[in-house]
């Protein structure tokens, strides 16, 4: 059977073009740095492929909301650390008051009272950078404490918030608690603003009973407080550490997926290079024959 020239030609023809799409295929595959640019090139990898690219999205969530729980809790303990070392100079207050001393030494110990009450306040009710208060539960559009002038001193402040605990997802089934509550607090509060009306008032008689009798109540209000909050700020140091624990776990996993995602669908640039070589060979050979045989008229074969 003979071939025509047209035949030929169609046959060079089809090669250039296959050749020029494999160049533009791998030129595509180089740019993107991918193996596979359609699924149905490698089926059984494009699967596992995706598989981890689930995983490595839930991964990054994961991290994303350690990093953001760690920098809560953190100044979650920041707060509460502030608030134990006003409870330990009241306490220190509370222990000179419970000694014998004038009436004028006693009313001069309220001031500071005051003050540490006052700034123990501020920071039970701090917000977050979005306005939500940071120690209210999950009721965090309202104030953890709440301060009632119209009442008497000793029943001023109440508990507004609740004792929910915000969970946040840091794992696979793993949540992790973005809060914890004061809900003890009111009760210090009420028992020092008691106290240091006491010390306030005009007709105090340092060597009244009575007067002793509150000051040591106060001190056992604040050592109760004390320990709260000390437990509190252990929980808080604690769940830094797991979180810290879980992050590097998290990590580690992630580089190993990326390791994998790359054998699995990253191209390899020498195999890469050496195919479009060959390509560019066979392409400059098929033009070089469809040069010569659309140059072919009957007298070059008379």
């Amino acid at each position: 059977m003979r071939i025509s020239s047209n035949q030929y030609q169609s046959v060079v023809l089809l090669a250039m073009q296959n050749s020029s799409s494999g160049m533009a295929e791998l030129l595509q595959k180089m740019s993107s740095g991918k193996s596979m640019l359609a699924p149905s090139e490698n089926p059984i990898a494009s699967v596992r492929l995706l598989r981890l690219q689930r995983e490595e999205a839930a991964l990054s969530q994961y991290r994303d909301n350690i990093g953001a729980l760690k920098s809560r809790l953190s100044q979650n303990e920041t707060l509460l650390g502030g608030i134990s070392a006003n409870l330990r100079d009241a306490r220190d207050i509370l222990v000179a008051a419970a000694n014998p001393a004038p009436a004028e030494d006693l009313k001069a110990m309220a001031s500071p009272l005051i003050s540490l009450r006052d700034s123990i306040l501020f920071a039970a009710n701090t917000k977050d950078s979005e306005g939500r208060y940071l120690f209210s539960g999950s009721a965090v559009n309202s104030a953890t404490i709440k301060f009632d002038a119209s009442q008497a001193a000793g029943s001023r402040y109440s508990f507004s918030g609740n004792t929910d605990r915000q969970q946040v997802t840091v794992g696979e089934g793993v949540t992790q608690a973005s809060n914890v509550t004061l809900e003890s607090m009111p009760a210090l509060l009420n028992q020092l603003d008691k106290v240091i009306a006491t010390l306030q008032s005009p007709t105090l008689d340092s060597k009244d009973p009575a007067v002793g009798a509150a000051v040591r109540a106060t001190m056992d209000s604040v050592d109760s407080a004390l320990s709260s909050v000390s437990g509190s700020i252990s929980e808080l140091g604690g769940a830094q550490n797991v979180l810290q624990t879980l992050d590097g776990n998290h990590n580690s996993l992630s580089l190993a997926n990326q390791q994998s995602m790359l054998e699995l669908g990253g191209l390899d640039y020498g195999t890469a290079y050496m195919n479009m070589g060959q390509l560019s060979m066979a392409l400059q050979a098929s033009q070089k024959a469809y040069g010569k045989v659309s140059q072919l008229t009957l007298f070059n074969v008379i």
